[in-house]
């Protein structure tokens, strides 16, 4: 609806919003009674704020039967009928920001209360917390010379979004300006020579100190996992991950983007003369609400320069229980039966972003008390837990696994924690420590549990070994939860349903859940993740099979019979829980053949 058409009613406020209006209003239409309405009269006597938001910050239970939370979206939403508008809910990774400021100035939208959220050739959409003042209507049209269309928000969103679009905007625009000696971006492979014009922007440039503030805080807030900042010939993009999938958030300028990366570096503590290389380094931040999160830093030399991604730890994961994680029943008491044993090898396996390091984390803190030592080493070290000792491998000093390990064993551990065995020395080492009475729990990058059993025959350990001193070995994956909010319960496909489990069989369910989509979760279906598990504890007769150098199917095939779940089948439980889907499981657990 345009905003020309909205209000038409004589009874309606022609400017802002009035308390008394708005509460007469709610009484008439039996969201609050008469007491309730005096009450907020009284109390507003002395405040500014907007009237919705003193509402919703009185808690107040309302409706027919009074057991309506008057909350702000409520409130919001009764509003926009009252005006016969739509109400409008903020998704910033989906929102053209630096088009959108350019439709009016910060001033402008700041002294009428507006934001453009939408906009294309012919139409903008401008979103508002007071939908019958308009007084601003005529001059927007005449100088954008589009139609207009209105829609209703949160006050609180109307003052959020202003200061971030225009903020961020401002940095970018200024950034871009900016021509003082600093940062050059090199690395390109495709070099183009502008003649008259300069290409640098300082990376302590007061512009992208904004960028990057707001680039780490905007992460932390949407959940994400990862940031990329990718080069490319003109502009670079941003991405973050969020539940496992990417989502492009911004695009910068080349120079900027630059110079955003270049800044990273700096407190990153790289080396930032180095484009030429490869570099990792990391950064503990702290939120303006005192909490603290760490990333691990990474830069790549790509085409068109330097890519940094950047991986977020919030140590809270380490707080989290098992349940938590989605590790639970008999996975759960298989888990803890391994890693309580006083020596061995326990292994986790699985791809890069499959939580295993978060899987090792949570183990060790919980095993990390007084009475023992744990003792790791990491490349590189992904959090700082001040109950672990921990090093870091350093290659260039000729400071790798196995010669790590080796200094550790002198260190009297009771608990030894490889960041990853990749090599036949450091196998060797693990093999060793835990001859001489350590409990050492490390990861492989295999497909699956039985495969990491030949993977350290591939590396040249002796089966004897293998078979005396592993454990267990668990593999694992992170499948995307469905959203509370909007999940629905559908029939169940039962082809799909063996194509999963395929060529195992198994009853499938009458109703299973499907991903929606709605505002809690940008209309993904998904919300969170949990971990498949398939673990493997190395039973007498899996020790015979490791001895005679079986196949990784034979050792699967063992395994199944002694009652381990494999990873679709983990995943099973979980959509017959009504936590995930069919899809999600077939999507990141891997299938075998093979199976019995």
């Amino acid at each position: 609806m345009t905003a020309q058409q909205a209000v038409s009613n004589s009874h309606l406020p022609k400017g802002d919003l009035s308390l008394r209006w708005v509460t007469e209003e709610l009484e008439k239409d039996k969201y609050i009674n008469s007491e309730q309405a005096t009450e907020l009269l009284v109390q507003a006597k002395n405040t500014e704020i907007h009237p919705l938001d003193f509402i919703a910050s009185q808690k107040l239970m309302g409706g027919p039967s009074q057991n309506w939370a008057l909350d702000i979206d409520k409130l919001v939403a009764w509003l926009a009928r009252k005006a016969g508008l739509s109400v409008f809910h903020f998704d910033p990774l989906k929102m053209d920001w630096a088009s959108l400021t350019e439709v009016m100035s910060y001033a402008f939208a700041k002294r009428h209360g507006i934001l453009a959220v939408e906009a294309d050739a012919s139409r903008v959409t401008i979103a508002t917390a007071q939908p019958f003042n308009q007084a601003w209507l005529s001059d927007l049209s005449a100088v954008t010379r589009k139609e207009i269309d209105l829609v209703v928000v949160s006050p609180g969103d109307i003052q959020q979004y202003q200061i971030e679009f225009y903020q961020l905007s401002k940095s970018v625009t200024g950034a871009t300006k900016d021509d003082k000696l600093g940062v050059h971006k090199t690395g390109n492979f495709e070099q183009l020579l502008e003649l008259g014009k300069r290409d640098n922007v300082d990376a302590n440039d007061s512009h992208v100190v904004n960028i990057v503030d707001w680039l780490l805080q905007y992460a932390f807030e949407q959940r994400a996992s990862d940031i990329h900042i990718e080069p490319r010939r003109q502009i670079s993009r941003v991405r973050f991950r969020i539940d496992g999938i990417l989502h492009q958030v911004y695009e910068l300028p080349a120079k900027v983007a630059a110079a955003v990366t270049s800044r990273i570096k700096v407190i990153g503590r790289m080396d930032l003369a180095e484009r030429r290389k490869p570099q990792d380094g990391r950064i503990k931040t702290k939120l303006p609400n005192e909490k603290e999160v760490e990333l691990r830093l990474s830069t790549l030399p790509t085409a068109f320069g330097e890519k940094m991604v950047m991986r977020i730890f919030d140590p809270e994961v380490l707080v989290r229980g098992y349940r938590e994680l989605g590790l639970s029943g008999e996975d759960q008491v298989r888990w803890n039966t391994m890693t309580a044993l006083n020596a061995g090898i326990v292994l986790v396996t699985g791809p890069t972003g499959s939580g295993k390091t978060t899987t090792l984390y949570s183990t060790l803190k919980g095993l990390a008390t007084s009475e023992v030592n744990v003792s790791t080493v990491e490349d590189p070290i992904e959090m700082v837990e001040i109950e672990f000792n921990q090093m870091q491998v350093q290659h260039d000093i000729g400071l790798g696994f196995s010669q790590g390990m080796k200094a550790l064993l002198r260190q009297d551990p009771d608990i030894i924690m490889v960041g990853e065995i990749r090599d036949l020395p450091t196998a060797e080492m693990a093999v060793q420590a835990s001859l001489t009475g350590h409990l050492v729990i490390s990861t492989l990058h295999t497909n699956d549990a039985p495969t990491a059993i030949t993977r350290l025959l591939d590396l040249g350990v002796p089966s004897y070994l293998i078979s005396s001193t592993l454990v267990g070995v668990m593999a694992q994956r992170l499948v995307r939860t469905l959203c509370p909010h909007c999940k629905t319960q559908v029939d169940v496909d039962k082809t799909v349903w063996d194509e999963m489990l395929k060529p195992r069989r198994a009853t499938p369910p009458a109703k299973t859940f499907k991903a929606v989509g709605c505002l809690e979760c940008r209309n993904t279906g998904y919300l969170g993740r949990q971990g498949i598990y398939e673990i493997i504890p190395v039973s007498k007769e899996i020790k015979r099979l490791i001895n005679q150098e079986a196949s990784a199917t034979e050792i699967r095939e063992e395994a199944v019979k002694e009652g381990t779940h494999l990873l679709r089948w983990s995943g099973a439980q979980k959509v017959l829980a009504g936590l995930t889907t069919i899809e999600e499981v077939m999507r990141v657990a891997p299938n075998f053949d093979s199976d019995a």
